[in-house]
């Protein structure tokens, strides 16, 4: 079986090793954000990381409602400006830790008395090393290109920061629940890899999520394009009735990640819209009613937490993607074009 497929089973027990690799430096992480102004993070990263990263700021600002911006990594490198950021927390992911233009911008923080912190799955890496604090993925050697169990860890390092900064007890408790739910998704990976294999002719499609799970969709379209070369687009559903709705045509796949909780209703309101206009619908989801309303319906564990079942939705994602390329004849281990470490300026 192909390293990707390989991976993405070793989740739980890379989750699992990752909470417990970082307690201690969470917690003295914490100390120090406690005694320092923060009024804004910085998050700065790309591909993959970059979604991890916007999982972050969503769940930053919904739990400590600080404000959470994305870096313009070019305004460092390319442009070679500087911008004020005394007073706040800024964090680069790069599971290599080698990416040059997110190094930049911790360094240039370091240099503007913000805190910062580095999240890689390399402990060696120049990010790991220049941040003041790091959090290590411990994921073990990620030999596929398509990124899946650091992917994961960094998610699961960045709750684990969220939950011990806002003191959220039920936070926590959710997260040491996560590499269960990890797993009991993987029980049904045979069935979601046969589903993935009917659409092995597809070369566009959607994906649709909105809230937290957001950065699921995009990092769903990201492993299609890159595992399987299919033109995967994705949007929050609230952006895709602006304009991105009137490219929906009979038949076209649109995979909706629509898990119970704060956004379920959204998830209805654009599932019955993609109905009438005769979308095959791709549903994940923990409510059978709504699963029900699929062409497919995948399941995920019962959660209402929005904080939480992007976890669910992406090991349901990977397994997808990895199966999709496999029905077409294509290695997602090596995706043409591209390298295990891509470092940008």
């Amino acid at each position: 079986m192909v390293k990707m497929w390989e991976e993405i089973f070793e989740q739980p027990d890379a989750v699992k090793r990752c909470g417990e690799t970082n307690k201690e430096v969470i917690s003295e992480l914490v100390k120090v954000l406690e005694n320092r102004n923060i009024e804004f993070v910085v998050v700065a990263a790309r591909g993959s990381s970059d979604h991890a990263g916007l999982y972050g700021k969503y769940i930053i600002e919904y739990q400590l409602g600080i404000p959470t911006v994305l870096a313009s990594p070019s305004i460092f490198t390319i442009y070679g400006r500087g911008m004020k950021l005394k007073n706040s927390l800024v964090i680069g992911l790069s599971q290599s830790g080698m990416a040059a233009d997110v190094l930049e911008v911790i360094r240039h923080g370091n240099r503007e008395g913000a805190l910062t912190l580095g999240i890689t799955n390399n402990t060696a890496s120049p990010l790991a090393k220049e941040a003041a604090f790091h959090l290590n993925c411990d994921a073990g050697t990620e030999k596929s290109v398509a990124a899946t169990k650091s992917f994961m860890t960094q998610m699961y390092l960045i709750a684990q920061l969220v939950a011990v900064w806002s003191e959220s007890e039920d936070m926590k408790y959710e997260l040491l629940k996560i590499p269960g739910g990890i797993s009991e998704v993987l029980c049904t990976a045979e069935h979601i890899r046969e589903i993935a294999g009917k659409y092995r002719k597809i070369d566009k499609c959607f994906v649709l999520a909105r809230g937290i799970n957001y950065p699921i969709a995009l990092e769903t379209a990201l492993k299609m394009q890159e595992t399987s070369y299919v033109g995967a687009k994705a949007y929050a559903s609230s952006d895709f009735y602006h304009g991105p709705f009137a490219m929906i045509e009979e038949a076209v796949p649109v995979i909706v990640f629509a898990p119970g909780g704060p956004m379920q209703n959204d998830a209805l309101e654009i599932i019955r819209k993609l109905q009438v206009n005769k979308a095959e619908l791709i549903i994940v989801s923990n409510k059978r009613e709504i699963l029900e309303m699929g062409a497919v319906g995948l399941s995920i564990p019962d959660t209402e937490e929005d904080m939480i079942s992007p976890f669910y939705n992406i090991a349901v994602a990977q397994i997808f993607t990895c199966g999709l390329a496999l029905s077409k004849g294509l290695d997602p281990d090596a995706p043409r074009g591209l390298k295990k470490i891509t470092v940008t300026r």
